[in-house]
This record gives C-alpha cells, structure tokens and sequence, in this order.
C-alpha cells in the first residue's frame, strides 16, 4: 500500500499558518508527500523546502486571481497537487495548512486504509473534527463548524477537489462513498495572535468575496475581536507532539466565560435533538455518502 500526502499552502509565515506541523504530523504514514507552494510574499517555499527533502515534492504554482470567488482557488491548487501525486500511489491523505493529526491516530488511519484497500465501493475516509478557538484551550461546540468532513481519497483521476477545497466530488459532480474512521483532524486556523488573525480575515476572504463585500463585513482594525464568538468548550485532552513548541511559545492571553451561550433558539433545539438521537442533526450538510 502506498500512501501520498498533499497540501497546499502561501504566505505560511506571514500569516502564521502550521503548515510544518501539519505535514510532519501525517509524514510517518506517508511513503511521499506533495505540497503546492503558492507565489508567496515570504520565505514560505524555503520553509517547505527545510522539511524532508527526501519525501517531499514541490509543485511552485501561482494562484489565478480570477478564481477569486467562493474560494474556488483553494480547490484549483489541491487540484494541481492531486495532479502531481505518483501513479501508482494507493491512497492520498489530503492535509491543509492549518490542520494537523494527533499521533494516537496514526495507526489507526493506516489500518483503516489497509482496511479497505480493496473494497472499491469506498472512495475514501471521512474523519471528525475539532475546531480550536482563541487559544489551545477551547473548542468551537456550535453548528457554524462543520463536524466531518473527507481528508483520505483514492488516487483516482476522476476524483477532484470541490468548490473552496473543503471536500471531494468524483466526475460529473458525485458525492464519494466513503467511511468514517475514529480519528480527528484538529483544526487550529481560529487559533491566532490577534494581529495575525486579523490580517489573515483581512487577506483570506478576498477568495471568497469581493471588494464591496469585504468593506462592509470585515472591520479596519488592528486586533481580531475573539469575543464575538457563540459557545464554546473547554479542551481537556492533549496536543499532537509536532504543536507543542508552537503551543509553548503562544504571546497573548484568551479567556472565556464557560456560561456564554449565544446559541439560537433553532441550534438549541437541535442540541436537544443530537443528545436524544446520539448525535443526528437536523439539517446537516454532508458533501458524502456514509457508507457502514
């Protein structure tokens, strides 16, 4: 079995994204790994560079402006190191820059793709998530996360990245049938020095939106306001090893009122829902076919 991660990143250190640790945290299960290096405004193609040289294979790219919205970008360079994944690679573990795995996990992804090697009536494996907000300590606990979502896909030329790279479709617009598997990819993109994520809400949703767009909805100012934020929960568990440094040199201070609860009447009902079903919720988008 043979395994390729990819990625996509720009401006990793302009905009303080863990792209180091997101590659090394799945490099073990990988046999080679393909990042798509963006035209950036830093040092990000050295920094990738100084990883493994000897697993890893970069693609230089320059992202298409006029791929501007609805992230469509995003998808266009996942989709150029898709392209760059060797033929005879099995699976591809789809990692993104601000997203990194708990070693725990790791032997249970490989036995997972092992697993269904074989079963060709699964296109991939779906993973959970945890969405950390303002600092290491707190996870987002509202339904504006999205709780699932496909990060291992066969190599398989008809399978693409789809609209802003948050999942996959297969030829002419098919969802994949997939598994889910008991691991979590830990998001850390809120996870921010108030500068840094400012600048990055300032930078990141000019691929979503357009300028009229950005003015009204996206404040001038110089610190991200974590406060705005709906509900919140506490993080007992630990960090992946690869974050820890990172975790140790964090510079500002965020805390939170654990009674705040600015969850809509609607979310609440759901809630109650969830906890009496063991966990359906009305009205979720799935971008998959969860196969048992």
């Amino acid at each position: 079995m043979k395994v390729t991660g990819v990625s996509f990143i720009r401006n990793a250190i302009k905009y303080d994204y863990p792209i180091v640790e997101a590659i090394l945290s799945i490099l073990p299960i990988c046999d080679e790994f393909v990042v798509a290096v963006g035209n950036s405004d830093d040092d990000t193609l050295n920094l990738i560079q100084n990883i493994d040289p000897q697993k890893i294979k970069i693609l230089q790219t320059t992202w298409n402006d006029n791929f501007r919205a609805g992230g469509k970008v995003l998808a266009d360079e996942t989709n150029k190191a898709l392209r760059g994944v060797s033929k005879d690679t099995d699976w591809v573990f789809y990692i993104q820059g601000d997203e990194v795995v708990h070693e725990k996990y790791l032997s249970t992804i490989q036995k997972a793709m092992q697993d269904n090697l074989d079963n060709k009536m699964i296109d991939g494996l779906l993973f959970k998530y945890l969405h950390f907000y303002g600092s290491y300590d707190y996870v987002g606990d509202s339904y504006q996360w999205y709780r699932r979502e496909i990060r291992i896909i066969r190599n398989d030329e008809n399978i693409y990245s789809y609209k802003d790279a948050q999942g996959f479709r297969m030829g002419d617009d098919k969802k994949l049938k997939v598994k889910l598997i008991d691991a979590y990819i830990y998001h850390y993109g809120w996870v921010k020095e108030p500068k840094a994520m400012q600048q990055k809400q300032e930078n990141f949703n000019k691929y979503w939106h357009d300028d009229e767009w950005m003015s009204q909805n996206i404040p001038q100012k110089d610190d991200f306001d974590y406060s705005q934020i709906d509900i919140l929960k506490k993080f007992t568990e630990t960090h992946p090893k690869v974050m820890q440094k990172r975790i140790l040199l964090k510079n500002w201070y965020f805390d939170r009122d654990m009674s705040y609860n600015k969850l809509k009447m609607k979310d609440k009902l759901k809630k109650i829902v969830e906890k009496i079903t063991g966990g359906y919720i009305i009205g979720e988008y799935r971008n998959y076919i969860l196969k048992k």
